[in-house]
């Protein structure tokens, strides 16, 4: 297979996490026989320093052409500014609408060989495997706002939803759970907000379809307390966009780092092999306070990875070849800062990505 992989490096760690991604799919070509040719181009802060906007016309062209877009990460306190007229969030808020990627899907799988790095009971995370469905161009980053300015006094934001928005979701999440416990919770507000009224209100619509699922809609407060409490009872989780990002954050935890979690956005345009074009990046941030030291985790990003093969690439040989390499090196005790402990072997960025490399290999 040919296929073309627009890479936004972005802020931070970015570069480094996604240059092991880069090297572990290559790897995934020879190993496979495909050929992937990576195009780089700007977005976030890098591309506000360089072209003066945080998403160029260049990057959104390129992008809606390729098969899939990996992505590292955005921002950092050098654009941290609330007054500025662009910052590097706008650029990932923008990619978002413009290749119309309605859902973020993000796995939470607690690795067995990774229980210790969780500051939760180790009871708790036994069987917990939740595939988080986030909802991505609505609600209130999307909606009507208000900035207050440096003199201001009021500001506010809008969560906006349509109909239309709720149910092509809450549709991708029902059809995710057919395929795995047949399990879907779906968190809203309903008790407060109408726009969560409304959600409850189609989302029970939708899941008229879906007669074989076990459905529970969940208050989002509660459901902060759950996913601590008891998250291996959760199998599908869909939400609306704010509530999802805090919601993953949090998740991220019961894989003991953010390191840990891949995502994948996901829309209705499909690329040259008739599947759709999604981007792929790592849950966590830019952290700009270990950039350039070589002790970030590149595991999200290379999972990412993996998502991006079975998703948009149609290779799910590929893609687990990916995800059973990174168990084998845990497996063999190494370890990235964040998620080492006691009699692990603690290596840095690039390490870890040849580890993986060599794992595939086998």
């Amino acid at each position: 297979m040919n296929a073309n992989i627009v890479v936004l490096a972005g802020d931070g760690i970015g570069p480094e996490v996604t240059n092991e991604a880069k090297k572990i799919l290559t790897a995934v070509a020879g190993k496979f026989g495909h050929n992937f040719t990576f195009d780089h181009q700007l977005m976030g802060g890098c591309a506000i320093d360089e072209k003066g906007t945080s998403l160029p016309d260049a990057t959104v062209e390129a992008c809606k052409v390729a098969d899939a877009v990996l992505l590292g990460a955005v921002g950092g306190p050098k654009w941290d500014n609330p007054n500025a007229p662009d910052r590097p969030e706008r650029g990932l808020l923008g990619i978002r609408k413009a290749l119309n990627l309605f859902a973020n899907l993000r796995p939470v799988k607690v690795h067995p060989q990774l229980i210790s790095a969780s500051a939760i009971k180790e009871e708790v995370l036994a069987g917990v495997d939740l595939l988080v469905v986030r909802e991505l161009t609505g609600g209130a980053y999307f909606g009507p706002r208000k900035e207050a300015g440096e003199e201001g006094y009021e500001a506010y934001d809008t969560m906006l939803y349509t109909r239309l928005e709720i149910e092509r979701v809450v549709r991708l999440a029902a059809d995710a759970a057919m395929g795995r416990r047949k399990k879907l919770t779906s968190v809203d507000k309903a008790n407060v907000l109408a726009s969560s009224r409304l959600w409850r209100r189609v989302t029970v619509d939708v899941l008229k379809d879906y007669p074989e699922l076990s459905v529970d809609h969940v208050l989002v407060d509660a459901m902060a307390m759950h996913l601590i409490r008891r998250p291996a009872d959760y199998d599908v989780v869909v939400s609306e966009n704010l509530f999802g990002d805090i919601l993953t954050d949090e998740a991220s935890m019961l894989a003991g780092s953010m390191g840990m979690l891949p995502s994948a956005s996901l829309g209705d345009v499909m690329n040259s092999h008739k599947l759709p074009l999604g981007l792929y990046e790592p849950i966590h941030g830019s952290a700009p306070d270990i950039a350039g030291r070589g002790i970030s985790n590149p595991l999200a990003t290379i999972l990412s990875s993996a998502m991006l093969l079975r998703h948009s690439l149609g290779l799910e040989a590929e893609a687990a070849a990916i995800e059973a390499a990174v168990d084998t090196v845990l497996n063999e005790g190494v370890r990235t800062g964040d998620i080492a402990h006691t009699g692990t072997e603690v290596v840095g960025t690039e390490v870890m990505g040849n580890l993986v490399v060599e794992a595939l290999k086998v």
